[in-house]
């Protein structure tokens, strides 16, 4: 430690006691960091029992309760309104961080056009992962996928676990959307990148960095490592990507899918190809078909979502006009506001297929 302390409120957003110890490790990491974070946030969501733990055992941290509604979006508004930092950094519930992560993450943000930037994720395996597994894949697990740049790069956004924003642009743009992200073990996701997105367009000329040194490591336990998680999990990337793109529009809201379609996925499925027929490495012909059908799937909860999302769009609209033709017999000049818990319903597309 060289005894500097950085202006930065790190979040640990947590909503179970069964990843106890996996916390207690993730805030180690973070006292034993080379230069400390201004303070360490938790935020419980939604369960009192954890909370009054985190308070009562864990020393050196804030603990503070979810005030949104229950989910990772909620949690880290929550924290965000009690950070005091000047930046606010974003670590996993179960993942550690190296040593410099902080430092890496702090001197990117000494630009003052980079509004935020995110690090690798490191996967660790805690048990042998299949060999059919494809590393293209690895955002599956929540952790930095096969072809990624190894130097740092302007990217679209960063990855949420692993991340630090300027803290004054959730005070212009706004946090978080609670109808978008992980609720528990529910995999939907992609709240950081409609974030992103929304905020880039706010502030086209500043932009989000990709630092590779900037290191975590993310537990991923065996009950993440089958194929059926592996389809559960992207069939709810598909649908969150309609959702994301429903907020921000197609253009924005897939320019990094069209280049990992066409370039990563197709270099993989070759080069699995490739490791089956030259290698002798029968699991090669597997990773291969592994792509494709992730690809397939992805797209089918992506075609699913658009459905629904426009299904909700139809009936808002119906609803919007219904109610000012009734206000407007009244001559009343208030409106009710209509809430959007309809997205519920995609959330109930993702709940069907994980079951």
């Amino acid at each position: 430690m060289t005894g500097e302390t950085l202006d930065i409120s790190v979040i640990i957003c947590v909503y179970t006691e069964a990843r106890w110890h996996d916390i207690v490790d993730a805030v180690a990491s973070l006292h034993q960091q080379d230069q400390l974070p201004r303070e360490v946030i938790l935020v419980s969501d939604h369960n009192p029992s954890l909370f009054q733990r985190l308070q009562n055992e864990l020393s050196g941290v804030i603990v503070v309760e979810n005030t949104e509604p229950q989910g990772l979006s909620g949690a880290r508004n929550s924290g965000i309104a009690v950070a005091q930092g000047s930046f606010v950094a974003f670590l996993d519930d179960d993942a550690t961080a190296e040593p410099d992560w902080l430092a890496h993450l702090y001197r990117c943000l000494q630009d003052p056009d980079v509004m935020g930037v995110g690090g690798t994720v490191e996967p660790e395996w805690l048990s042998t992962p299949p060999a059919w597994f494809p590393s293209e894949f690895y955002w599956v697990v929540g952790c930095t996928y096969r072809g990624l740049p190894e130097a740092r790069v302007v990217v679209r956004n960063p990855y949420g676990g692993c991340t630090c924003y300027r803290k004054d642009i959730f005070e212009v743009s706004g946090g978080f959307r609670s109808e978008i992200g992980r609720i528990g073990t529910r995999p939907l996701g992609c709240e950081e990148t409609e974030l992103c997105i929304r905020i880039k367009q706010h502030w086209p000329h500043r932009f989000f960095l990709y630092e590779p040194q900037a290191r975590i490591h993310h537990r991923v336990p065996a009950s993440r490592m089958t194929w059926r998680y592996f389809r559960s999990r992207c069939y709810a990337e598909g649908l969150s990507k309609a959702m994301v793109t429903h907020f921000v529009g197609s253009k924005d809201g897939l320019a990094a899918e069209r280049s990992y379609t066409l370039r990563t996925l197709p270099l993989g499925v070759l080069r699995g190809i490739r490791d089956g027929l030259f290698h002798r490495d029968a699991q090669g012909f597997l990773r291969a078909a592994a792509i494709v059908s992730g690809l397939f799937i992805t797209t089918t909860g992506y075609l699913v979502g658009k459905v629904a999302t426009r299904n909700i769009s139809l009936s808002q609209s119906k609803s919007e006009e219904q109610k000012f033709s009734a206000a407007s017999q009244q001559s009343s000049n208030t409106f009710p506001v209509k809430t959007e818990s309809e997205y519920s319903e995609i959330s109930a597309l993702s709940l069907a297929e994980n079951e």
